[in-house]
Protein backbone atom coordinates (compact mmCIF):
# COMPACT_ATOMS: atom_id res chain seq x y z
CA UNK A 1 0.00 0.00 0.00
CA UNK A 2 1.54 3.56 -0.78
CA UNK A 3 0.40 6.83 -0.08
CA UNK A 4 -1.19 8.99 -2.74
CA UNK A 5 0.37 12.37 -3.35
CA UNK A 6 -0.55 13.58 -6.50
CA UNK A 7 -3.63 14.25 -9.08
CA UNK A 8 -2.14 12.63 -11.89
CA UNK A 9 -2.00 9.44 -9.49
CA UNK A 10 -5.38 9.68 -8.69
CA UNK A 11 -6.20 9.34 -12.09
CA UNK A 12 -4.57 6.21 -12.72
CA UNK A 13 -6.98 4.69 -10.26
CA UNK A 14 -10.23 6.82 -11.22
CA UNK A 15 -11.81 7.64 -14.54
CA UNK A 16 -12.48 10.77 -15.72
CA UNK A 17 -15.77 12.33 -14.91
CA UNK A 18 -18.53 11.96 -17.63
CA UNK A 19 -18.71 15.23 -19.34
CA UNK A 20 -22.55 16.35 -17.39
CA UNK A 21 -20.73 15.52 -13.96
CA UNK A 22 -17.76 17.91 -14.98
CA UNK A 23 -20.49 20.64 -15.94
CA UNK A 24 -22.72 20.35 -13.77
CA UNK A 25 -21.55 23.28 -11.45
CA UNK A 26 -23.62 26.51 -10.86
CA UNK A 27 -22.99 29.61 -9.64
CA UNK A 28 -26.60 30.86 -8.77
CA UNK A 29 -29.84 29.61 -7.50
CA UNK A 30 -32.49 28.39 -10.17
CA UNK A 31 -35.52 26.22 -9.78
CA UNK A 32 -34.58 22.87 -9.13
CA UNK A 33 -32.16 24.13 -6.63
CA UNK A 34 -34.65 26.23 -5.09
CA UNK A 35 -37.09 23.59 -4.57
CA UNK A 36 -34.88 21.18 -2.98
CA UNK A 37 -34.37 23.75 -0.42
CA UNK A 38 -37.59 24.54 -0.24
CA UNK A 39 -38.62 21.00 0.36
CA UNK A 40 -35.03 20.30 2.86
CA UNK A 41 -35.71 20.31 6.33
CA UNK A 42 -31.92 19.14 7.17
CA UNK A 43 -28.47 20.35 6.47
CA UNK A 44 -25.09 19.95 7.10
CA UNK A 45 -22.61 23.08 7.33
CA UNK A 46 -18.44 22.85 6.84
CA UNK A 47 -16.46 25.25 8.23
CA UNK A 48 -12.82 25.91 8.75
CA UNK A 49 -11.35 27.74 11.47
CA UNK A 50 -8.12 30.35 11.26
CA UNK A 51 -6.00 27.08 13.32
CA UNK A 52 -6.98 24.71 10.32
CA UNK A 53 -9.43 22.35 11.95
CA UNK A 54 -12.38 21.97 10.05
CA UNK A 55 -15.76 21.75 11.36
CA UNK A 56 -19.11 19.86 10.38
CA UNK A 57 -22.85 20.85 12.28
CA UNK A 58 -25.97 19.70 11.35
CA UNK A 59 -28.90 22.50 11.20
CA UNK A 60 -32.67 21.48 10.78
CA UNK A 61 -35.65 22.50 11.37
CA UNK A 62 -39.51 22.40 9.42
CA UNK A 63 -39.06 22.06 5.63
CA UNK A 64 -38.51 25.31 4.00
CA UNK A 65 -35.97 26.67 7.02
CA UNK A 66 -33.55 28.00 5.16
CA UNK A 67 -34.97 30.58 2.67
CA UNK A 68 -33.85 32.09 -0.32
CA UNK A 69 -32.78 35.63 -0.61
CA UNK A 70 -32.03 35.87 -4.26
CA UNK A 71 -30.37 34.02 -6.74
CA UNK A 72 -27.09 34.13 -5.05
CA UNK A 73 -28.12 34.64 -1.51
CA UNK A 74 -29.20 32.40 0.97
CA UNK A 75 -30.51 32.31 5.09
CA UNK A 76 -30.14 29.68 7.74
CA UNK A 77 -31.73 30.79 10.60
CA UNK A 78 -29.33 29.47 14.03
CA UNK A 79 -31.13 28.15 16.23
CA UNK A 80 -30.22 27.53 19.95
CA UNK A 81 -27.36 24.46 20.35
CA UNK A 82 -24.99 23.87 22.83
CA UNK A 83 -23.37 27.52 22.11
CA UNK A 84 -19.86 26.52 21.77
CA UNK A 85 -20.39 28.67 18.28
CA UNK A 86 -17.95 26.60 16.06
CA UNK A 87 -19.52 27.33 12.97
CA UNK A 88 -19.82 31.31 13.85
CA UNK A 89 -16.92 31.67 14.98
CA UNK A 90 -15.19 29.77 12.50
CA UNK A 91 -17.06 32.27 9.81
CA UNK A 92 -15.69 34.96 11.34
CA UNK A 93 -12.12 34.18 10.71
CA UNK A 94 -13.00 32.14 7.23
CA UNK A 95 -16.06 32.91 5.70
CA UNK A 96 -16.05 29.86 2.97
CA UNK A 97 -18.61 27.00 4.01
CA UNK A 98 -20.05 23.99 2.28
CA UNK A 99 -23.95 23.13 2.63
CA UNK A 100 -25.35 19.53 1.91
CA UNK A 101 -29.00 19.69 2.23
CA UNK A 102 -30.90 16.51 2.18
CA UNK A 103 -34.72 15.83 1.61
CA UNK A 104 -36.44 13.14 3.84
CA UNK A 105 -37.24 10.18 0.78
CA UNK A 106 -35.17 11.31 -1.94
CA UNK A 107 -31.66 10.21 -2.11
CA UNK A 108 -30.27 13.48 -4.61
CA UNK A 109 -28.57 15.92 -2.26
CA UNK A 110 -27.97 19.42 -3.42
CA UNK A 111 -24.57 21.40 -2.47
CA UNK A 112 -23.94 24.46 -2.01
CA UNK A 113 -20.37 26.16 -1.49
CA UNK A 114 -20.00 30.26 -0.74
CA UNK A 115 -19.44 32.57 1.83
CA UNK A 116 -20.81 33.51 4.39
CA UNK A 117 -21.07 36.26 7.05
CA UNK A 118 -22.94 36.60 10.42
CA UNK A 119 -26.36 39.14 10.80
CA UNK A 120 -28.66 40.14 13.85
CA UNK A 121 -30.70 42.65 12.17
CA UNK A 122 -34.07 42.43 14.15
CA UNK A 123 -36.28 42.47 10.38
CA UNK A 124 -34.03 39.23 8.80
CA UNK A 125 -34.38 37.33 12.20
CA UNK A 126 -37.81 38.01 12.41
CA UNK A 127 -38.52 36.28 9.02
CA UNK A 128 -37.77 33.10 10.83
CA UNK A 129 -40.20 33.33 14.11
CA UNK A 130 -41.16 30.19 15.37
CA UNK A 131 -43.47 29.75 18.45
CA UNK A 132 -42.91 33.44 19.13
CA UNK A 133 -38.84 32.84 19.68
CA UNK A 134 -36.58 34.54 16.65
CA UNK A 135 -32.86 32.78 16.52
CA UNK A 136 -30.01 34.87 17.58
CA UNK A 137 -28.81 35.57 14.70
CA UNK A 138 -28.80 34.19 10.85
CA UNK A 139 -26.01 32.93 8.56
CA UNK A 140 -26.57 34.81 5.03
CA UNK A 141 -24.26 32.52 2.55
CA UNK A 142 -23.46 33.87 -0.77
CA UNK A 143 -23.50 31.05 -3.83
CA UNK A 144 -20.06 30.30 -5.17
CA UNK A 145 -20.77 26.96 -6.78
CA UNK A 146 -23.62 24.58 -6.78
CA UNK A 147 -24.51 20.96 -7.57
CA UNK A 148 -26.49 18.27 -6.92
CA UNK A 149 -24.77 14.96 -6.30
CA UNK A 150 -26.20 11.76 -7.64
CA UNK A 151 -27.96 8.64 -5.00
CA UNK A 152 -25.50 6.37 -4.81
CA UNK A 153 -24.26 7.36 -1.55
CA UNK A 154 -27.36 7.38 -0.35
CA UNK A 155 -28.64 4.29 -1.88
CA UNK A 156 -25.58 2.47 -0.08
CA UNK A 157 -26.56 3.71 3.09
CA UNK A 158 -30.65 2.58 3.34
CA UNK A 159 -30.29 6.04 4.62
CA UNK A 160 -34.63 6.32 3.86
CA UNK A 161 -35.15 2.74 4.64
CA UNK A 162 -37.29 2.28 7.59
CA UNK A 163 -35.82 -0.87 8.28
CA UNK A 164 -32.36 0.33 8.49
CA UNK A 165 -33.36 2.42 11.56
CA UNK A 166 -31.68 1.67 14.41
CA UNK A 167 -33.23 1.72 18.19
CA UNK A 168 -32.31 4.88 20.02
CA UNK A 169 -31.35 2.92 23.48
CA UNK A 170 -28.72 0.71 21.27
CA UNK A 171 -26.90 3.52 22.79
CA UNK A 172 -26.60 5.74 25.86
CA UNK A 173 -27.92 8.74 26.32
CA UNK A 174 -25.53 11.82 24.77
CA UNK A 175 -24.66 13.09 28.61
CA UNK A 176 -23.82 9.53 29.34
CA UNK A 177 -21.49 9.04 26.32
CA UNK A 178 -19.57 12.42 26.92
CA UNK A 179 -18.77 11.56 30.90
CA UNK A 180 -17.49 8.55 29.67
CA UNK A 181 -15.37 10.37 26.98
CA UNK A 182 -14.00 12.80 29.51
CA UNK A 183 -15.12 12.01 32.55
CA UNK A 184 -17.28 13.08 35.51
CA UNK A 185 -20.51 11.53 36.94
CA UNK A 186 -22.61 9.91 34.81
CA UNK A 187 -26.33 11.61 34.28
CA UNK A 188 -29.21 8.98 35.22
CA UNK A 189 -31.54 10.62 33.12
CA UNK A 190 -33.89 8.44 30.24
CA UNK A 191 -33.85 8.24 26.60
CA UNK A 192 -37.59 10.16 27.34
CA UNK A 193 -36.63 12.32 29.56
CA UNK A 194 -33.50 13.81 27.40
CA UNK A 195 -36.04 14.45 24.62
CA UNK A 196 -38.63 16.18 26.68
CA UNK A 197 -35.78 18.63 27.95
CA UNK A 198 -34.91 19.25 24.08
CA UNK A 199 -38.27 19.76 23.23
CA UNK A 200 -38.58 22.93 25.66
CA UNK A 201 -35.39 24.20 24.28
CA UNK A 202 -36.11 24.12 20.17
CA UNK A 203 -36.32 27.14 20.03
Amino acid sequence: MSRIESVEQLRTIYRQPKELAAKKVIPRLEAHSKRIIELSPFLVISTMGEDGIADVSPRGDAPGFVQVIDDETIAIPDRPGNNRLDTLTNILGNPSVGTIFFVPGVDEVLRINGDAELRDDAELRERFEVRGKLPASVILVKTKEIFLHCAKAIMRAGLWDASAQVDRRSLPTIGQMIVDQVGGNRPTKSHEDVKQEYEKVLY
